[in-house]
């Protein structure tokens, strides 16, 4: 691995002699920050995208000999359009002289832009999924969105993965959630999808973003008006499963020449239910092939309301430095009621004892978030930003369950309550600073540092009853104190020559935690502390053989580290027969991440990469007697390798598809007591998305996605997947539209697997809420001129690795 990273490295040092072929040039003068953009002849295909620079001069360099058309345009003109040029070794260099623009006088209202955007496009150094073009999205969450993007898993638990591959670090606008898990889970399902704009997806991501993610980057881009005057959007929508759903907001916008004033608000109603049945299978003997059986099936409904409020300020102190100000917060309560009945059998599937559990479970989120920003212009060529972060969680967590055993005659062994109180407060504290400067043609460098800060303080408070009076449960009563600092820094440097170009970087992390947990009157305190520090090195090469072909060669490590409770050493209660427990002796799993692929004419694009994890950590099962414990555990290795194949396809004019698909081969090796963990399987996903547009504003969606069976250590799933459809129509003259559509027609995505054991078989089956109609209107309002800035913060991937509870 390290031979191929210098190798690659000295293929970058002899760059300067593979770009040394002969190109063309465009060159001229227009208006100052006026916008240059040379195309194709023919379909008018973007070739490059510059900006008019000090006193409008333009230069557009290393140019393939061929036919061209040059368009340039400003706010408040009539763009030029040049007719048809060459350049070839008797012409090389194009120059336009200077170009006077015409002022455009008629008087600019509201003014509504309509195109068509591509659900997927292709870029060497990332995937972006445009959630505007899936007419289905409308009523969706963002997990449900993301589940129908292009190599995206969504697993039973809601765990996310790229590729067959888990270790996703999950970014909302650059910045992480500080959640992980089923807390993450909770987030996406907060958000609601017309709240976003893109979702950027990085499998190996340069080194000024967080080295966290083994498997890259998911970034969840939300929506920020980019127009100046006052203009808005307001959306509403409802929903009927089995349980209704609503989901409103309202995005508003102010922009004058010294001040960028925005506000948006999002309230989101849902019922879900969630029906489990489960069957453990305890192996004997080979006389005796099994000694007993347990089925529990169970069922829970979940109702929430989540309110989301987003506001902030930016200042232009002049044209070059600008100030910022943002917050956000969130108040989100959940009720949980839930019923199972387990069934205790021997060998012969005769019933021993009967368990029933009843819960009624009620959770609260309170978030809140600070942003400062800086950003100065210090020339034409070089960039310095900086930015601190604030973020607070605050979560109540009460249960309360009732246990009653009994035996096959009906006689009661056990009849008692549980009661459990969880608070957990999580404070992040970040700060980073980049630099960014161009130092000759084509060639840019950043660096930047970054520290964080992470305190958390989970609480566990459990209780007994009889029905009379409650006494504590100190086997399960705990508080974990954890502190975790991150201290980063990275340089990365971008060139391009002729048809080549490159990017290299590296990043260093140096990570230092301590967690301690409280003891009892039952139970000693205990804490365990640890210090590393890792480099991180990418590198990208791309070579444009021709306007039609590009490859691309992609190089870099990555680390996961455990989420914060994934270390609590103490119990959480489950279920009379189900527990779950940290683990703090969890290491942080490695992986060196290749990738080799090839774009034909922006349309078609193919990719062939190879993972190898090692300290793999995954969720482990273990068993004790007839109880079952979750915990989590460092395996040896993990090695993946895939094919993906992604294309964009418009049969005709009024019909566009896009096709994604994934073969995967991957590998899992144990050491020690774990290598009953081994196993190895072939896989893959797909999705495909058609897009129908009719005349008057008509358009329609058909899409689906298909997860095939898949092994990963313990786990068998099988393959699950879904079809929607959905109708639209744009109404008040285009700044508006209705939507109608149906996700999960055929109710297909529920989720069946396979668990092995110890001396254990479990098999599950699991579905929720997913068949949704869905019935949306969204309406665009006020003035539109300008552009705004986009932030994407200090924070890190701390966020995404954050759980709630004891």
């Amino acid at each position: 691995m390290k031979l191929f990273f210098i190798s690659c490295l000295l293929l970058l040092a002899g760059f300067n002699e593979l770009g040394a072929q002969e190109k063309g040039s465009v060159v001229g003068t227009a208006l100052e920050g006026a916008t240059i953009s040379l195309l194709k002849p023919g379909d008018s295909s973007l070739v490059k995208l510059a900006i008019a620079g000090k006193e409008g001069r333009f230069e557009i360099n290393q140019l393939a000999y061929g036919q061209y058309l040059l368009r340039v345009s400003a706010i408040g003109h009539i763009s030029f359009n040049s007719a048809e040029f060459s350049l070839d070794q008797t012409k090389p260099v194009q120059d336009f002289g200077i170009l006077t623009l015409v002022k455009n006088n008629s008087e600019l209202q509201a003014v509504t832009i309509s195109a068509t955007k591509r659900m997927i496009e292709v870029r060497p150094d990332k995937t972006l999924v445009n959630v505007d073009a899936i007419l289905s999205s409308a009523g969706a969450t963002a997990l449900e969105v993301l589940e129908k993007s292009p190599g995206i898993t969504v697993d039973r638990d809601g765990n996310i993965s790229l590729k067959g591959r888990a270790g996703v670090l999950v970014l909302v606008d650059g910045k992480p959630s500080y959640l992980a898990g089923p807390d993450l889970v909770n987030l996406l399902n907060t958000m609601m999808a017309n709240q976003l704009d893109q979702i950027e997806i990085m499998t190996n991501p340069p080194a000024k973003y967080d080295a966290a993610g083994n498997s890259g980057i998911i970034n969840i881009k939300t929506k920020k008006n980019k127009q100046r005057g006052w203009n808005g959007s307001l959306n509403l929508s409802i929903g009927q499963g089995v349980y209704a759903k609503t989901s409103n907001g309202l995005q508003l916008n102010y922009r004058n020449e010294k001040i960028n004033l925005f506000l948006s608000y999002s309230q989101h109603a849902n019922k879900n239910f969630n029906q489990l049945f489960i069957r453990r299978s305890y192996l004997g003997a080979e006389s005796q092939p099994y000694t007993g059986f347990f089925d529990q099936p169970s069922f829970m409904r979940i109702t929430g309301l989540n309110n989301t409020l987003k506001l902030g300020l930016d200042y232009y102190l002049s044209k070059k430095t600008t100030l910022g100000i943002s917050s956000s917060g969130f108040i989100s309560p959940r009720k949980y009621k839930s019923s199972s009945t387990g069934y205790l059998m021997n060998a012969d599937k005769v019933v021993d004892s009967i368990v029933q559990t009843t819960s009624n479970n009620s959770n609260k989120w309170l978030n809140g978030m600070l942003n400062l920003n800086f950003r100065r212009l210090i020339n034409t060529t070089t960039e310095l930003t900086a930015d601190l972060d604030y973020m607070q969680y605050d979560m109540t967590n009460r249960q309360l369950f009732h246990n009653t055993i009994t035996l096959a005659n009906q006689a009661v062994v056990s009849d008692g309550y549980l009661k459990g109180d969880l608070p957990a407060t999580i404070r992040i504290y970040t700060a980073k600073s980049d630099y960014t400067t161009t130092l000759f043609t084509n060639w840019k460098m950043e660096a930047g540092l970054k520290t964080s800060l992470v305190q958390t303080n989970n609480k566990a408070n459990y209780y007994n009853s009889n029905g009379t009076n409650w006494t504590p449960d100190y086997g399960k009563t705990n508080q974990f104190l954890y502190e975790e600092s991150i201290y980063a820094a990275y340089v990365n440097s971008t060139k391009k020559i002729g048809a080549w170009s490159a990017q290299g970087g590296v990043r260093f992390e140096h990570t230092q935690y301590k967690g301690k947990q409280l003891g009892n009157p039952e139970k000693n305190d205990s804490s365990f502390s640890r210090k590393y520090a890792n480099l991180f090195p990418t590198l990208y090469l791309t070579h444009e053989l021709d306007s039609n072909h590009t490859l691309t060669l992609q190089a870099g490590r990555r680390i996961d580290r455990p989420a914060y409770q994934q270390l609590n050493p103490f119990l959480f209660f489950i279920n009379e027969y189900t527990y779950q427990v940290g683990n703090p002796y969890i290491q942080p799993q490695f992986t060196w991440n290749m990738q080799l692929s090839h774009t034909y004419k922006g349309w078609l694009s193919s990719s062939l990469e190879y993972a190898s994890t090692k300290q793999y950590f995954s969720q482990l099962f273990k068993t004790e007697g007839r109880v079952t414990i979750l915990t989590e555990g460092n395996l040896a290795t993990m090695k993946n390798l895939n094919l993906t194949l992604t294309a964009q396809w418009k049969p005709t004019g009024w019909w566009s598809a896009s096709i994604s698909g994934t073969g995967i081969f991957r590998k899992v090796t144990g050491s020690g007591s774990n290598q009953d963990f081994n196993s190895e399987t072939f896989s893959g996903n797909g999705n495909i998305n058609n897009q129908f547009t009719f005349k008057k504003g008509w358009s329609a969606e058909l899409s689906g996605f298909y997860e095939a069976k898949n092994r990963d250590a313990q786990f068998l799933i099988y393959g699950f997947g879904q079809v929607s459809a959905g109708i639209g129509k744009q109404v008040l003259k285009g700044k508006a539209n209705i939507r109608l559509n149906i996700r999960d027609i055929f109710f297909t995505q529920p989720i069946k697997g396979d668990i092995r054991y110890q001396q254990v078989r479990e098999r599950f089956n699991q579905s929720r809420d997913s068949r949704v109609a869905t019935l949306s209107f969204n309406w665009r309002f006020g003035k539109q001129l300008g552009e705004s800035r986009k932030r994407s913060g200090s924070s890190s991937e701390e966020q995404n690795r954050v759980r709630a509870g004891g």
